[in-house]
């Protein structure tokens, strides 16, 4: 399953920006039932990338470990099934 592999991050807070620590991850906007579509995003070579659903800029930053954010509060996770 994608999820187990690919980190998930939320912004409903409405912050500005979210450093992450991960160059692919999932944006799904706010938490569920406000999110939006759960999109791939990968920032390639740039540290860098704006969700085109709710404007979130997500900022790479190595020193953070892959997978989590800063804030914290900024991590998805889903319910188990």
């Amino acid at each position: 399953m994608a999820h187990e592999s690919t980190p998930h991050f939320h912004n409903t807070e409405g912050l500005r920006s979210i450093r992450i620590g991960s160059k692919e991850f999932q944006c799904v906007g706010a938490l569920p039932p406000f999110d939006h579509p759960h999109i791939y995003l990968d920032m390639g070579k740039d540290n860098e990338i704006v969700c085109p659903y709710c404007s979130t800029l997500y900022q790479f930053d190595g020193t953070l470990a892959a997978g989590t954010s800063e804030p914290l509060s900024a991590i998805y996770h889903s319910e188990a099934a």
